[in-house]
């Protein structure tokens, strides 16, 4: 996390807390629960691809790292493995990625994380604005995905297929 990011905070806190930190413009706005991803992109008055997920993803010696991927794409498991150097990799449970990284799963964003894990981006995502999540439910955020990645030091590739 960048310097000033306290873990105590709550999540929204530590997700504004450090793209402040960051440098990040963030538009934090608050959204009625969705069932769908479909759902929350019809709420937000954008496509799904234009949701970017922010997932959680174990390595077998124990250590994560944050997959960013479009709403209607899914993590490319030969890609990821083959960019990260390893030949397993895998979604954690709930409670693990919550250990992880101080968030619930749907509320999951590298901003505020407890603990910093290397950022692998889709190549997908640049060059537009982005939706993601906020560090709560309920709130979701927009902001360049290119200074996102910057900020994030992310490794910019192809990750996804088609879901």
């Amino acid at each position: 996390m960048a310097s000033g990011v306290e873990p105590q905070m709550n999540g929204a806190e530590r997700f504004l807390s450090d793209a402040a930190a960051r440098g990040l413009d963030v538009d934090v706005v608050e959204r009625p629960a969705a069932r769908s991803l479909e759902e929350a992109a019809g709420i937000l008055g954008i496509s799904p691809g234009d949701i970017v997920k922010s997932l959680v993803v174990k390595h077998r010696d124990g250590s994560f790292l944050f997959a960013l991927i479009p709403g209607d794409r899914q993590i490319s498991w030969p890609k990821l493995r083959a960019l990260v150097g390893v030949n397993k990799l895998s979604l954690p449970h709930a409670d693990v990625a919550l250990a992880a990284t101080g968030y619930e799963r749907g509320t999951i964003t590298p901003l505020g994380s407890t603990t910093p894990w290397p950022v692998y981006a889709d190549a997908t995502i640049t060059g537009r604005r982005i939706s993601m999540g906020a560090g709560a439910h309920g709130r979701s955020a927009f902001v360049d995905a290119d200074a996102l990645t910057s900020a994030l030091n992310a490794t910019v590739a192809d990750i996804s297929e088609p879901a």
